[in-house]
């Protein structure tokens, strides 16, 4: 028998949780590992970016689009939380060498991209981005079902945004 696969809504509480990560000083010249939460980002907007993987060539470029355009998140007062099943290690090397702005979780159990529904049918993660409001509820939800495609920033900010108005 399958297991069930959940699916997170627009308009459903974000579910909650702790991952182990790393982020990288502002000027990139050191970096620093913790336990990141969900929670901690109470009372602004996140923007969830799940990846299937470090190094691979369109995550790179997703990555370093989104890290380029970090200002961009930062004027709609968004958090930029990426989300993959790489180690600790592994993604320390990784924000590094592509001086990524923003801390990168490893989630290598994968029960966040579980609980989040953005699983592939083998199990691998999909490119998934969930913007979640100040009170912890999604507001945009895009969990891309093939190709090798991306969401660009200004669509998400647009995203972040939509809040302010509502």
């Amino acid at each position: 028998m399958g297991k069930t696969r959940m699916t997170v809504a627009v308009g459903a509480p974000a579910p909650s949780f702790t991952l182990p990560g790393v982020e990288l000083s502002p000027d990139g010249s050191t970096s620093s590992r913790r336990e990141f939460t969900l929670a901690e980002l109470a009372g602004q907007p996140a923007v969830l970016v799940f990846y299937p993987a470090d190094h691979s060539p369109v995550c790179t470029v997703q990555l370093q689009t989104y890290s380029h355009d970090i200002g961009e998140f930062a004027g709609v007062g968004a958090q930029v939380l990426a989300i993959s099943p790489q180690s600790v290690d592994e993604h320390e090397g990784f924000a590094a060498e592509h001086n990524l702005a923003f801390p990168l979780l490893a989630d290598e159990g994968k029960h966040v991209g579980e609980a989040y529904g953005i699983l592939g049918p083998l199990g691998f993660y999909r490119r998934s981005i969930f913007v979640v409001d100040a009170e912890g509820i999604v507001r945009y939800a895009h969990r891309a079902t093939a190709g090798l495609t991306f969401r660009p920033v200004d669509e998400i900010v647009d995203a972040v945004q939509a809040l302010q108005t509502t």
